[in-house]
């Protein structure tokens, strides 16, 4: 069992690029999975707002598999302690 990242808003970002994604492409939720490397049950799940049980990591690796860049950067933080953002572009 995967869990989420903690951060469920990140999370919910990269959920929210892959359904743009499969939309762009227009695929049912059957060739989505066998696009992203995952069962039909985990992609339906997804859609409806239950991805606890896929990572951060998988969830960037189904955006990948869809076709998209994912890019990650590190720099020295203005404050004592950093933060971490996803954008989405």
């Amino acid at each position: 069992m995967h869990r989420g990242s903690g951060n469920v808003f990140a999370d919910l970002g990269l959920v929210i690029e892959i359904r743009k994604a499969m939309k762009a492409f227009g695929l049912n939720q059957q060739e989505a999975a066998k696009r992203v490397g995952i069962s039909q049950p985990k992609v339906s799940d997804m859609m409806r707002g239950n991805f606890t049980n896929l990572s951060e990591r998988k969830l960037m690796d189904c955006l990948t598999r869809l076709g998209d860049d994912i890019e990650i950067k590190v720099r020295l933080a203005k404050s004592p302690i950093g933060n971490l953002m996803l954008a989405i572009a």
